[in-house]
């Protein structure tokens, strides 16, 4: 018996992706630049090829089935997989020696990421690398929709962790910034209590930064920070820092580039209590072929993160 799945030609993927994507037809229809008739032809035809109903209609549009989610993950996989091949090519025929795609949480990205691509730089000619700075919950997707090769980030709840092939882990440290001049500047020896009353600019809750300077609080016995501006961008960190006595944590290879290099205009915070946050691990998909570029440069990082 021949397999279902076999008879589907690649307009029938890019439809399945689209329409999972837009969760409606007609805008899943726009974006392959198809009528809508057209475009219920093709869904149809691929329920009947496939014997099951993909999508659910609602009043808000179409949400997948559990076949429609199985067959939408592999959409992507397969179309990912094919602006991957055009990338590449595109870059053999610019005379570049290919393309890799790699994502990592911040502290990550400075301490290993940058320092592995300036080494691959080194090696190859001109390639094209793609970075991704971005929370765990972010970088996992990407990964596991084959938009990146492989990245250093924790593994969020709920993810399929048969799917991955985790390489290493790293513990993270976190410092705490201020603006250069703040007054607790003139401390020593400070602890968390000492910090009472500050304002700060941090990750929002149930990131892995404010989860850990929250739990730091709660061992020491007193209040978590309650005057928090939330906020993931670095830009708007320092900016912020800049115009107030607030402080901010951040990931300790973070603090070393802005303190060490004075383009930041911040200083760390004397603190006697090291606050340590859960690992991240640098991760692949199994199965997931890369391109020898990508590859490599996976080699780089990780002979960073075991050296």
């Amino acid at each position: 018996m021949t397999d279902p799945v076999s008879r589907l030609q690649l307009r029938h993927f890019r439809l399945i992706g689209a329409v999972a994507e837009h969760g409606q037809l007609s805008v899943a229809a726009d974006h392959l630049a198809m009528t809508q008739p057209a475009a219920s032809r093709t869904l149809a035809e691929t329920e009947r090829l496939i014997g099951a109903p993909l999508f659910e209609r609602h009043a808000k549009g179409m949400r997948p089935t559990p076949v429609g989610e199985v067959m939408a993950r592999h959409a992507r996989l397969l179309l990912g997989g094919l602006d991957q091949a055009e990338a590449e090519l595109g870059a053999f025929r610019a005379g570049r020696s290919g393309t890799v795609r790699v994502g990592a949480v911040t502290g990550a990205a400075v301490g290993f990421v940058v320092p592995a691509i300036r080494a691959l730089k080194r090696e190859a000619n001109n390639p094209a690398v793609r970075v991704e700075v971005a929370p765990s919950v972010d970088l996992m997707d990407s990964l596991l929709n084959g938009d990146l090769d492989f990245v250093l980030s924790r593994v969020p709840r709920g993810v399929e962790v048969g799917r991955l092939e985790v390489l290493h882990g790293r513990v993270e440290h976190l410092a705490l910034l201020a603006r250069s001049g703040h007054p607790l500047l003139r401390e020593t020896g400070l602890q968390l209590k000492d910090l009472a009353g500050c304002a700060w600019i941090a990750q929002k809750q149930g990131m892995p930064i404010r989860e850990a300077i929250e739990q730091r609080h709660v061992i020491a016995g007193i209040d978590p920070p309650q005057d928090v501006i939330e906020s993931s961008s670095l830009l708007m960190t320092l900016a912020y820092l800049h115009g107030s006595d607030a402080i901010s944590p951040v990931a300790r290879e973070v603090s070393d580039l802005l303190v060490g290099t004075g383009s930041g205009g911040v200083a760390e915070l004397p603190m006697t209590e090291r606050i340590t946050l859960s690992p991240y691990h640098l991760i692949r998909q199994k199965r997931m072929p890369i391109s020898p570029l990508a590859g490599r440069l996976l080699e780089l990082v990780l002979e960073r993160l075991t050296a």
